[in-house]
This record gives C-alpha cells, sequence and structure tokens, in this order.
C-alpha cells in the first residue's frame, strides 16, 4: 500500500500552525533569550536577533516545512529522497531529537516538582527555617561564595539533593522518579494517537501560556523597581555590536529557538495537505515565536527590577544562565510578591504547558521516522501504533532514570552542553548543505510551485542560495573555535565525563558519515557514478524500485541512465542475461 496516499493529516490547518507554535515555543524562550538580551548589552541584542531572524530563521524554516510537505515523509525519508549521500543528516536528526527528549523531559519533571510545591504557605524557598538549609542560608541575593539563597538551596538540597560531582552518583530522588514518570504519562496521552490527538492538545498548550504571561507582565509592571528592569532588558549599548559573538549568539538562538536541524517541524509539516499554504505557516510560527521571546523578556526583567529595588544591587547581579533563570532567581521574586502561591502555581503551570508541546514534537520525530521506514514490522510486532508509540516513551522514560538520581544535574548539563551546542550545529550544516546545494534552489521552487501555484520569491532563493548557508558555516566554525568543555557553575567535569560527552555527540552526528558511506555501497556503478547518483534526488527510492537483476552487477543495462531518466524497464530481463 502506498503510505503517502494513506498518510493522515491534520483535522483542521489551524492545528499544524498551532503545534508548529508550541514546537518552536519552549522552555528557551523564557530562560535562553532574556539571558542573552542581557549579558549582550540589552536593547542592542534585538538587532541583530531580528536581522538573523528575517534572514536565517525565516528562510530555512520555510525550507523544511516546503521539504517536509512536498515529500509526506519525516526527516529521513525526505532527506534521503532530497539528497541520498546525506540521508545520514535525517537519521542524525531523529538521534538528536531523541536525545534530547529524553532530558528535555527532566525540565518538565522539575516543572512539575515546583508546581506541586507552590501549593503551600509558606512557599518552601520563602525562607530558611527548612530542614535542608544550611547555616549560610540568606533569603537575600549575594555576590558572596559563602552565602546562598533560600531558592538556591530548595533547587540544591531539597529537589535535586545533588552530590558534590559526577564521581558521586548517590541514589534515585524517588519524587522526581515518579514525577518523571507523570511526565512521560502526560507526553504519551497527548501524542499516543498520532496528529489527531496532537491537533487537540496543542490548542491549549500553545495558546495558554500567553495568558499566563500577560498576566504575570500586567501584575509584574506594578511593583516598585519593575522600570529599572525593563529599562535594563531594552535600552541598547550599542558597542557590543562590534563583538562577533554577539551576532553569532543571536543566530545561535533563533536557530536553536525555532529547531532548525531538530526534524521536529519537518514531520509535522509531512502531515500537511498537499496544497497547504506554507508561507503563511512558516512566518506565523517564526513571529509569534520570536514575538514569545521578548514578552518573556519583559516579565523576567520587570521582576528582576522589583528584586533589584527590594536588595539594593544592581539587576545585573541577579541574572543567572540555564535553568537557574527559572528555577533559583524568578521563585526568589515570587517569594516577595503579594499572593505568592498564586502566581507561583502560574508560573510553573506556564513553564509545564512550554515544555510539553516542545517535547511531543521531539517524541514524535522519532515515531513518525520509524513508522515511515518499518511500518509493517512494527505494525506485525505491536499490532497497534498506540503501543509502539508506549514502547518509545517508556526506552526514554528508562534512559532519562540517571537524570533523577543525586547525580542527576551532572547527568543532565553533559547531555546538554554535548547534544544543543555541539551536534545541532554540524547537523545544521549538512541539512543546508544536502537542500540548498545539492537538492538545488531551483527544483526546492518547483516543489513549492507544484503544491502552492506560486515560486519561492527572488529574496528565499537568494537566502537558500547564499545568505543562509554562509551564515551557518561562520556559526559552525565560530563554535568549533570558542567551543568550552562542558562544567556545571563552577564545577569543571573531569576529562573521563567530556569522553562520555563525545560519546553522546558522537551518537548523532556519527550517522553522516555512515548514511554517505552506505549510500555509495548500495548505488551501482564505478566510484564516479556512484557519486554522480548519491546527489541526484530520489535514486535510492528508484533503485529500490528495480528488480534485483536490473541493479548493476555483471548485467549490462545502463542502469545509471535509468535511475537518472526515471525510464521505465521492461518486467522481464533479456533471455541471454548472465546472474
Amino acid at each position: 500500500m502506498d503510505q503517502r496516499s494513506s498518510r493522515p493529516t491534520w483535522s483542521r490547518q489551524i492545528e499544524f500552525t498551532l503545534a508548529g507554535i508550541g514546537c518552536a515555543v519552549g522552555l528557551g524562550n523564557v530562560w535562553r533569550f532574556p539571558y542573552l538580551c542581557y549579558r549582550s548589552g540589552g536593547g542592542a541584542f534585538l538587532v541583530p536577533y531580528l536581522l538573523m531572524l528575517v534572514v536565517l530563521g525565516v528562510p530555512l524554516l520555510y525550507m523544511e516545512l516546503i521539504v517536509g510537505q512536498y515529500t509526506r515523509r519525516g526527516p529521513v525519508h525526505a532527506l534521503a529522497n532530497v539528497c541520498p549521500l546525506l540521508k545520514g543528516v535525517g537519521i542524525a536528526s531523529v538521534a538528536i531529537s531523541f536525545i534530547m527528549c529524553i532530558y528535555y523531559n527532566v525540565v518538565i519533571t522539575w516543572a512539575l516538582y515546583y508546581l506541586f510545591s507552590s501549593f503551600q504557605a509558606p512557599l518552601p524557598w520563602q525562607n530558611c527555617n527548612n530542614t535542608w538549609n544550611t547555616p549560610n542560608c540568606t533569603t537575600h541575593s549575594t555576590n558572596s561564595s559563602y552565602s546562598s539563597t533560600a531558592s538556591q538551596e530548595f533547587f540544591k538540597y531539597r529537589m535535586l539533593e545533588q552530590t558534590s560531582g559526577v564521581d558521586e552518583t548517590g541514589e534515585i530522588r524517588w519524587e522526581l522518579f515518579l514525577i518523571l514518570l507523570l511526565a512521560w504519562i502526560l507526553i504519551y496521552l497527548c501524542i499516543f494517537k498520532g496528529v489527531k490527538s496532537t491537533g487537540k492538545v496543542v490548542y491549549f498548550t500553545a495558546l495558554f501560556p500567553y495568558v499566563i504571561l500577560i498576566a504575570l507582565l500586567i501584575n509584574n509592571v506594578q511593583l516598585p523597581g519593575a522600570l529599572n528592569g525593563i529599562t535594563f532588558f531594552i535600552v541598547p549599548e550599542w558597542d557590543k555590536l562590534l563583538s562577533v559573538e554577539v551576532w553569532v549568539n543571536a543566530a545561535a538562538q533563533i536557530f536553536n529557538s525555532i529547531g532548525i536541524g531538530f526534524g521536529s517541524l519537518m514531520a509535522m509539516s509531512s502531515y500537511n495537505s498537499f496544497n497547504n499554504n506554507v508561507l503563511k505557516d512558516t512566518l506565523t510560527i517564526s513571529i509569534i515565536n520570536s514575538f514569545t521571546s521578548i514578552l518573556a523578556g519583559f516579565v523576567i526583567f520587570s521582576a528582576f527590577g522589583y528584586m533589584s529595588h527590594l536588595q539594593g544591587i544592581p539587576v545585573s547581579d541577579l541574572a543567572v544562565d540555564g535553568p537557574g533563570l527559572v528555577y533559583v532567581v524568578y521563585p526568589q521574586a515570587f517569594a516577595n510578591m503579594p499572593v505568592a502561591q498564586l502566581w507561583a502555581v502560574m508560573f510553573f503551570f506556564m513553564l509545564l504547558c512550554l515544555g510539553l508541546d516542545s517535547e511531543f514534537a521531539m517524541v514524535e520525530v522519532m515515531v513518525t521516522s520509524l513508522m515511515d521506514e518499518f511500518h509493517q514490522h512494527l505494525i506485525k510486532i505491536f499490532k497497534q501504533k498506540e503501543l509502539f508509540v508506549l514502547a518509545v516513551c517508556g526506552i526514554a522514560f528508562l534512559l532519562g532514570i540517571p537524570c533523577v538520581m543525586q547525580v542527576g544535574i551532572y547527568v543532565f548539563q553533559l547531555m546538554d552542553h554535548y547534544t544543543a551546542i555541539v551536534s545541532i550545529m554540524f547537523l545544521a550544516f549538512f541539512e543546508v548543505v544536502a537542500i540548498c546545494w545539492s537538492y538545488g534552489v531551483n527544483r526546492l521552487s518547483d516543489n513549492l510551485e507544484e503544491m502552492t501555484g506560486k515560486r519561492a520569491n527572488i529574496f528565499f532563493r537568494l537566502c537558500w542560495l547564499i545568505v543562509a548557508p554562509l551564515l551557518v558555516t561562520v556559526i559552525l566554525i565560530f563554535s568549533i573555535i570558542q567551543f568550552k568543555p562542558a562544567r556545571y557553575e563552577n564545577y569543571v567535569f573531569p576529562p573521563w565525563a567530556q569522553g562520555v560527552g563525545w560519546v553522546i555527540a558522537m551518537a548523532s552526528i556519527i550517522w553522516i558519515p555512515l548514511g554517505a558511506i552506505h549510500t555509495l555501497w548500495v548505488l551501482p556503478g564505478s566510484l564516479k557514478q556512484k557519486v554522480k547518483l548519491s546527489i541526484a534526488p530520489s535514486a535510492l527510492d528508484e533503485m529500490s524500485k528495480m528488480p534485483y537483476y536490473e541493479r548493476g552487477g555483471k548485467n549490462e543495462y545502463p542502469v545509471i541512465a535509468v535511475i537518472s531518466s526515471n525510464i521505465q524497464l521492461p518486467e522481464k530481463p533479456p533471455v541471454e542475461t548472465n546472474f
């Protein structure tokens, strides 16, 4: 049966748009963007950020959605059709999405833990009178290395019970273990029916966070000192624009936030109707994603201004990178707000919604790709797709258990550093090469015209051909030059742990050369003919449709010409053919 014709589609096109928004808008919008803005000159960061959105984010998202919708396949088959030589990029994107979904759900686990803890009066991180607090605990922010805030100690000593380093594994945190199980149950219930169930969930998970963000903003701007925080956020330090790092950070933030290279949006767009208006979805997803980042910046920095007013220290001393921003600094702000429990519950429920739709998008990549490749075998083994989805979620849950041990924060940091920073840039580079240069801008425009009746305009064609490949190459080179080993706060991972990190990174990157070797191995002809065929779109598909005797060997059929020109072969071989 032709799976393309029987492929399910979204019940309504708005469901894909909302799912795309939910996939792109995630926890990184709430903590990563405000931090980069603070570190890179406040409002000055918005200049390169918005420029990179226009010349990098929108064109590459448009490219991925066109490929997914036209091929009606997940990233593995889509990339194999586009450029057989680089089919490993599709496999690598599935691998990286699966690795990320393992530890990303741990962040959702933390959000659930804080959500449950918020139904207490006073909030458990509101004072230092708890059993887990140390004598050095303080309720005020401080730069001293000899003291720590109540919210820091709740995060470290109550929730994580973290050990001194990766060498000391500790025990399983059973509370976090059960909450991780609950998180995976929620993910399963969101996606077990495929796009039919996902399409209904995103109405809530994609839209409700905006209600909470706006409510938090209205509350925060009325607090004393809020204006100082907002001023810090938006007033530019123009000299920062002279730094190459600021521009690279802006491009990387656009890249990681929208999710170029992860395969999630390509997989989701494969369930679109063939004639869907891809450009409309591209603009909606990318613009709303950036709008959310800026809105979250106002929410975060207005709260920082309030804390700065209360404690008499500069706003710049409050901002913390990574999870610390939303699990240490912001909870500390709640502790001093009127009706603290209400705002804490709303904030962590918002984090849950933001995390869920990004998480099930990553899981959906794995499910879609495996079903595309092994549909009949999987249905034969699991009988129903729902049971296969359950198996994928179960395996990811088991692999995530080290992250909920007392050593978990170090495992989390190691996986995040070598996946989100190292691997994704290699994937992005080869994906752009495969689609923009090997497949070609003209073919991509032809596909778009076949679907929508209109070709890509000159702006998108220039971005695909020159601007995007150039920028991605610069980001990759800069990432390699500026690479630093993984660390957590002041703790530097030992060499053996860094080695494990590189194994995690290679778990996705290795598929790119392996895919190229396999393609060259299975294609017929001399090495020169193999290479020529390997960059011909759909060469592998054409070859797989041919009887065995027509794929090369001693047969004198001009197989190269057949595959390249799609000539229809006779059903029977010549009588004199020698097998």
